[in-house]
């Protein structure tokens, strides 16, 4: 009796999978090897990454939970960036944005309604969010567009000596009072030596996120030198 080679194609939701079998036909070249054994072919839910597995191995949480690792596995060796915010926090330290906890059940006026602590807990998130990216091209070279493989943090670890608590100030470099970007871009054209960010690049807007958040709980005093 000629071997089968079980197809199937599973959702994958976190590490549950939800499948159906579909029956084809094996390989002429495996066909010796695989008589009288049935092989399975499980898809992740974007429809192209695929693992092979023993179809006649006992079906157990714990396989299932091995089918679901193998094929997140593969899946991020195709898409490596995919964990870049985990990555980021692990390597780097980043100050927790406020948990406005104590203004659960308040008003947030008439469009809005009350506060929820599902809102507090997105507005933390999404902040912390925003400082990571920022945290991402703040330590790299590649991000910023270096010319010279140089990134802000050779220079400022963590953000150190960076103080957005005091601007607007005047800096001396640029010959007139400034804001937190302008120094950044200098930064960027000169030792980074890479084209200055427009005030609405995405980066300017994260780096500048970032360098704020890692002064948490520095006084502002603008103009101070």
């Amino acid at each position: 009796m000629r071997a089968r080679v079980i197809r199937s194609t599973a959702l994958l939701g976190l590490a549950a999978l939800a499948g159906f079998w579909v029956l084809r036909e094996p390989s002429t070249a495996g066909a010796a090897s695989a008589r009288n054994a049935e092989t399975g072919e499980v898809t992740l839910c974007d429809g192209e990454t695929k693992i092979e597995f023993d179809a006649e191995a006992p079906k157990t949480a714990e396989s299932g939970q091995k089918l679901a690792d193998a094929l997140m596995s593969k899946w991020r060796q195709k898409n490596p960036n995919v964990d870049w915010e985990s990555a980021e926090r692990a390597q780097h330290t980043i100050q927790p944005a406020a948990d406005n906890k104590d203004l659960v059940g308040g008003a947030q006026g008439a469009t809005y309604g009350e506060i929820t602590e599902r809102d507090t807990l997105l507005w933390k998130t999404e902040s912390e969010r925003f400082v990571v990216a920022g945290s991402k091209v703040f330590h790299s070279g590649a991000e910023l567009g270096s010319t010279i493989a140089v990134s802000c943090d050779m220079c400022h670890p963590d953000a150190a000596n960076t103080h957005p608590e005091t601007y607007p100030k005047f800096q001396v470099q640029l010959g007139r009072v400034v804001l937190l970007r302008d120094m950044i871009n200098w930064c960027i054209e000169h030792p980074v030596r890479a084209t200055p960010l427009a005030a609405d690049d995405p980066r300017m807007r994260a780096l500048e996120a970032y360098i704020y958040a890692q002064r948490k709980g520095t006084p502002l005093n603008y103009g101070k030198r």
